[in-house]
């Protein structure tokens, strides 16, 4: 029974797909499915992954925030303005920098949603605007370039250790943390009480409001990290950096399993659909595939992926009943 519901697994029907789609795409260039060309793929999605796992918990909690690609992008004009004014600041205060800032706009939205009522949609639809209009106001539409850049702001993300850049190691390091969170600790059982029924978790002594907030702080949190993460990485900031990034974030938890309706999820399912993602935008290009073709195929995953959840949710559901009925 246990191996049955491995193989009905999303998570175990994800990663067939994904090994299938490498398989596919090496039958025609065996180099994508080479150890480095692979590794390449993951640091290439590794920015993804992160936002994906931040995007869960707010998701699971019956929210949603499309403001991580503006806050990725303030957050990392801001700390690119800093090192181009003060060159000796060291990296990792310029990191806790960035966790601080994008964790400030992570709390804006938290607050506006909890304190205000106002549907999370609406909030950060409005919070997105107002953090790329900020972008403009700071930066005076100017570029940063790489050469306006210290050597050390730009090289830390794209340091090798053990054959992967730390650009990889810190998307390592974040799922095995949120791996932990949502299965061990308190916290990630909240957001799952949450999404699941919030009238019961009041009942249960979870505060919803705070709980939704913690969330949309850690989203914020890891939004504000891969600002300082991307712009380092591609030495260049701007006014639209990630612009339309929030929509590869939202598709990859809803191809990962992640129910928009709350409650549904696994940190597992967030990484496999960023990866995915990364390997549609990193294959596709491989065999003259049209970008078209790309966003059709995306969209059609999505489409896909939602079906899936809402009749894996109502056959959840038919169970849930049925053992109802026997019990009764």
């Amino acid at each position: 029974m246990t191996m049955r519901r491995l193989l009905q697994s999303r998570e175990a029907i994800l990663l067939a797909v994904l090994v299938a789609m490498v398989l596919a795409i090496a039958a025609r260039f065996p180099q994508f499915a080479a150890p480095a060309s692979l590794a390449n793929v993951f640091n290439d999605t590794a920015i993804l992954i992160i936002l994906a796992l931040g995007q869960m918990v707010v998701i699971l909690t019956r929210c949603i925030d499309l403001s991580v690609a503006a806050n990725l992008a303030l957050t990392g004009m801001i700390v690119a303005l800093a090192s181009l004014a003060a060159p000796a600041i060291p990296v990792p205060l310029l990191i806790l920098m960035a966790l601080a800032i994008g964790g400030a706009l992570g709390a804006v939205n938290g607050i506006l949603v909890w304190k205000a009522h106002i549907p999370p949609i609406v909030v950060t639809l409005g919070t997105l605007t107002i953090y790329r209009g900020v972008i403009f106001l700071i930066s005076g539409g100017e570029w940063i370039n790489a050469h306006e850049m210290s050597d050390a702001f730009k090289a830390f993300p794209r340091t090798v250790i053990l054959g992967l850049p730390v650009l990889s190691w810190i998307a390592i390091a974040t799922v095995a943390l949120f791996a932990v969170l949502v299965t061990r600790m308190p916290l990630g059982r909240a957001f799952y009480a949450v999404g699941g029924n919030p009238h019961a978790a009041v009942y249960t002594g979870i505060d919803v409001g705070r709980t939704r907030f913690a969330a949309f702080v850690i989203s914020g949190a890891l939004a504000g990290l891969c600002g300082y993460l991307w712009v380092a990485r591609y030495a260049v900031a701007y006014v639209d950096i990630a612009a339309g990034f929030e929509l590869d974030v939202i598709a990859a938890c809803v191809i990962g399993g992640i129910s928009i309706a709350g409650g549904i999820g696994s940190a597992g399912g967030a990484v496999l659909g960023a990866l995915f993602i990364g390997v549609i935008k990193n294959a596709l290009p491989v065999i003259n595939v049209s970008p078209f073709w790309q966003l059709a195929i995306s969209g059609l995953a999505i489409i896909l992926a939602v079906a899936f959840n809402a009749r894996a949710e109502r056959r959840k559901g038919r169970v849930i009943l049925k053992r109802a009925e026997q019990a009764a």
